[in-house]
């Protein structure tokens, strides 16, 4: 997705990022942006948990009809 944009590119990109938000607002995007990555991980790996034991949950019902 951004193996084409070059040195001039995010230049230009964090001079427009830092007009409109000013130096003082920047860091308190970037931690906000950096906890909400971490939250959605989070909850990415719950789901994650939940469909795996859902799943073995499956197979455990599968393997006692075998039987």
């Amino acid at each position: 997705m951004f193996e084409n944009i070059g040195m001039g590119e995010l230049f230009l990109i964090m001079l427009v990022v830092l007009i409109l938000f000013g130096g003082k607002k920047i860091p308190e995007i970037a931690r906000s942006l950096g906890k909400g990555i971490s939250e959605f991980k989070k909850g990415m790996n719950e789901f994650k948990k939940e469909i795996t034991i859902t799943d073995d949950d499956l197979k455990k019902t599968d393997t006692k009809k075998l039987d």
